[in-house]
């Protein structure tokens, strides 16, 4: 399994990059840019959330959504430090913290009880779903989306192996 989470959390890096590189070329006139910061930062909120929540340790959001707005610069950067660091976290973990559960309150103050593995599961999947929100929203904007699906990933980061030249 933390093979498995290792490539996930690597796949999640190379699709929020591949996302941003898209945005950062609309510029920030595009309506599209807006609404893809929104759903982004979203998820990086919650991202943060979680690491502290899987670390055992507070964190200072009270929402899942920021009051203000980051530039695309500023939440790209933020994003790709927590990419890095979630794939450093799996990379260390063994079954038994994998499968620990964890006590929790959500922002809303409900509580919460998940494995690490559980969390981690959601961190990906979660930034899936709002990736796919800004490429529904780029598409309804005739901006072509990022080429971010797991199988063009493991074509471009293991050409090799699955018999493909590196782009």
């Amino acid at each position: 399994m933390n093979d498995t989470l290792h490539r996930l959390f690597t796949f999640k890096a190379w699709a929020n990059d591949q996302l941003l590189t898209a945005l950062s070329r609309l510029g920030g006139n595009s309506p599209v840019t807006g609404l893809a910061v929104k759903a982004l930062s979203h998820t990086y909120v919650v991202d943060r959330i979680f690491a502290a929540h899987l670390r055992r340790e507070a964190h200072a959001y009270s929402s899942a959504n920021l009051s203000e707005m980051p530039t695309l610069e500023a939440l790209a950067a933020d994003l790709r430090r927590s990419d890095k660091e979630y794939i450093d976290y799996v990379s260390a973990l063994d079954h038994a913290q994998l499968a620990e559960k964890i006590d929790f309150a959500f922002t809303d103050g409900a509580p919460g009880r998940m494995s690490r593995e559980e969390m981690l599961m959601h961190v990906v999947t979660h930034g899936a779903g709002h990736r796919g929100q800004v490429s529904a929203v780029m598409l309804l904007n005739s901006v072509p989306p990022a080429r971010d699906g797991f199988a063009t990933y493991l074509h471009e980061a293991e050409a090799p192996a699955r018999r493909r030249v590196a782009a």
